[in-house]
């Protein structure tokens, strides 16, 4: 890859107050932070061994392997990896489904995997969507990263494609996960706030962690709050290696892209959508199985050999960086499709295992120093959170393939070897399994040397070139949406040294953005910009593919339009209404003042699905209201009914209504626009069904 030549720094004092203090800081090889320690306040390991580098890991030169000697690094992730039971640390509030991958074209001369080897190979999967930062009773339209674990059954043993919605991550190495989870996690002294980033202790470490920054672009894009899991992309976030049968390795990463296009909520309607239906991507995701309208993913992959590793501008060791779809593109090479909703939440949702280390032959690990930890840190995290080291022998994480191995006792075994052999080699005729140089999973012989030491590459240390290409591949909305969100979390931060340091970075992402979150926090000016270890690129183009708006669906299906009726209407227009919206693949909610429903014009009794006081616009992605003259008096007197009108105009939604409901739309914006239609006669459904593909009518509030 081009030298970079990193720009080094001495020890700096910067401000303090009786809140918050810096400290001494030295800008380590990659650019990473380190503090210096005040007095005798050294840090030290629980035995009291001091440690010399909490920023790095032990490893086998700069990009070279972790080393599991590395105590320091292992007793703090094994001590973060015990701190809760039984609830994950981490994705504690989680959604599960069951369904298959199917392999759409083979790979035969780039893996020995078992799963590419031809097209049309089909096995059985099973996916778990979760939250990050908030315990499993949070709600669900947290700000937040999502887990996107993908577990396939495969003829070889279980592979685990262990991923987020988000394709890189706040830390370059494993080492600060827990130091990152602590300080997004409620802070210990008062125990709030619960699943949200938006105070002190998580702002203050992002401050100190330029690594950090691109992180923070896409955290506070919509990708954070998405509409739904079926409308979200999959990472596997980090670089790994296929392996031929003849052992020849290619770099790869995974990409899953949803078939019904991308879609996120706006941070009003997340906030209102908490409140109304804590539970909506859950109830999302069983509502679309159980209709029988199974999501589906493309499995798509980067591959890229040695040489393009090495020319790429930055390191793809580093999991805070992107290889852009313009510069590696997508082959689609499977598709996945969820059919099947659990049978019980505890057993099946709850008691899946993920591990990075589930791999199977013809995948193998890189030397990325987050994944070297997330291998040891998960396989730990299953051992406490599941009683002992049988949790495989639990139907949902159990192989579907043969097994055959000498692991035997431990808490609650079931499937101890049988007959007198229990180790190999051995002389008996009933000698049990032996390893199968052929058909086993061997490693890439990548050659490996360097010095024994805890430090980061210089390829690490441009922390801002990346952030801004994803900042400038937004359409101007969601780059208002960006700055939006900096300015209601760093509201948040009481401390303003904190806000004033983050916001330091800024400058070296966009001027613009800076200024645009200073002036939002009512800063007289922008602070300095911090000094970059590595210039950023400023030349680095615009990617389509990291824009929500710009990879939107093409129609309707999916989503779910609410319709607000009154008794008396025309039930040969709502028949239409409905027709038209379920033709197209979406769903239909009616809304009304009492469950019990209403009776149309000529005198049919319709049973409404909601009662108006817990059905908002916000849980729809478009809305109509049928009503006739004389009820519409009673809506407008109606507080939730008001709310509903309101909502969906600041929202953009596309609006439809009866003429006789026109005034109760307008009590919410002077002037119709061309988002909003009005349904006189049944054919006028059909208009209203193709503009609503677009799913916002922005012209109304950019």
């Amino acid at each position: 890859m081009p030298e970079r030549t990193p720009n080094f720094h001495p020890t700096i004092e910067t401000q303090s107050d009786e809140k918050t203090t810096t400290r001494g800081q030295i800008r380590g090889n990659g650019g990473e932070t380190h503090q210096q320690p005040d007095q005798d306040q050294y840090l030290t390991t629980a035995n009291g061994t001091p440690v010399s580098d909490n920023q790095n890991s032990l490893r086998a030169g700069p990009r070279g392997a972790g080393l599991l000697e590395d105590f320091a690094m292992r007793e703090k992730i094994f001590h973060f990896d015990h701190e809760r039971i039984p609830e994950r640390v981490v994705h504690a509030r989680g959604y599960g489904a069951h369904g298959y991958f199917e392999t759409t074209k083979a790979l035969p001369d780039v893996t020995a995997a078992s799963l590419f080897q031809q097209e049309g190979e089909r096995v059985p999967a099973f996916v778990r969507f979760s939250t990050v930062a908030g315990n499993k009773g949070s709600m669900d339209l947290a700000r937040d990263v999502r887990g996107f674990a993908v577990k396939l059954y495969t003829q070889e043993g279980n592979w685990d494609i262990v991923g987020n919605n988000i394709p890189v991550f706040f830390i370059q190495d494993a080492i600060k996960f827990p130091d990152l989870i602590h300080s997004v996690k409620d802070e210990p002294d008062r125990g709030f706030p619960q699943a949200q980033s938006a105070h002190d202790n998580f702002w203050d470490f992002i401050s100190l962690m330029p690594e950090a920054m691109h992180m923070v672009m896409w955290q506070m894009s919509d990708r954070a709050i998405p509409r739904s899991f079926r409308f979200m992309e999959g990472f596997g976030v980090h670089s790994f290696r296929f392996v031929n049968p003849e052992g020849k390795g290619t770099f790869v990463k995974f990409h899953w892209k949803p078939r019904q296009g991308l879609q996120s909520v706006l941070w009003d309607e997340a906030v209102k959508i908490n409140g109304a239906d804590p539970d909506f991507h859950r109830r999302d995701l069983w509502t679309a199985i159980e209709t029988g309208d199974y999501p589906e993913w493309d499995l798509a992959v980067q591959l890229f050999d040695d040489d393009f590793a090495d020319a790429f501008d930055f390191d793809v060791l580093d999991p805070t960086k992107i290889i852009p779809e313009e510069e590696v593109p997508l082959q689609i090479v499977g598709r996945l499709v969820l059919n099947r909703n659990v049978d019980n939440f505890f057993t099946e949702t709850e008691q899946v295992a993920f591990c990075t280390q589930n791999i199977v032959p013809g995948v193998d690990f890189t030397n990325d120093p987050l994944l070297q930890g997330r291998n040891f840190s998960y396989l730990d995290t299953q051992l406490k959170r599941l009683g002992g080291p049988n949790f495989t022998q639990i139907p949902i994480n159990a192989p579907r393939c043969p097994m055959h191995h000498f692991q035997q006792d431990g808490h609650m075994q079931t499937r101890g070897p049988s007959g007198r052999a229990n180790y190999e080699p051995n002389s008996w005729e009933k000698g049990g399994p032996r390893a199968d140089p052929q058909r086993g999973h061997r490693s890439f012989p990548e050659e490996i040397s360097g010095e024994k030491r805890k430090i980061r590459p210089e390829s690490f240390a441009d922390h801002y070139s990346q952030a801004r290409q994803f900042y400038i591949s937004q359409t101007s909305i969601e780059q208002d949406h960006i700055a939006d969100a900096l300015v209601f979390e760093l509201s948040k931060v009481e401390t303003p040294q904190i806000r004033e340091r983050l916001v330091a970075h800024l400058p070296n992402i966009d001027t613009a953005l800076a200024e645009k979150v200073a002036t939002g926090l009512g800063m007289a000016e922008v602070p300095s910009a911090h000094a970059p270890a590595v210039q950023p690129d400023h030349g680095l183009k615009p990617s389509d593919a990291l824009s929500i708006l710009k990879n939107g669906p093409d129609s309707f299906k999916g989503r779910k339009l609410g319709v607000l009726v009154t008794d008396g209407i025309d039930g040969d227009l709502l028949d239409a209404l409905m027709q038209s919206f379920t033709e197209e693949g979406a769903m239909v909610a009616l809304i009304a003042t009492k469950i019990g429903g209403i009776t149309t014009a000529q005198g049919q009794k319709v049973p409404a699905d909601h009662i108006i006081d817990g059905a908002p616009s916000v849980l729809f992605d478009a809305v109509a209201i049928l009503a006739t003259e004389a009820e519409v008096e009673n809506l407008q007197s109606m507080h939730p009914v008001r709310n509903f009108v309101a909502d969906a105009v600041a929202h953009a939604k596309f609006i439809a209504f009866s003429a006789a409901a026109e005034s109760l739309v307008l009590s919410a914006q002077d002037d119709p626009d061309a988002g909003m239609f009005i349904l006189s006669d049944v054919g006028d459904a059909a208009p209203f069904v193709q503009a609503c593909g677009a799913l916002r009518f922005w012209d109304r509030i950019s």
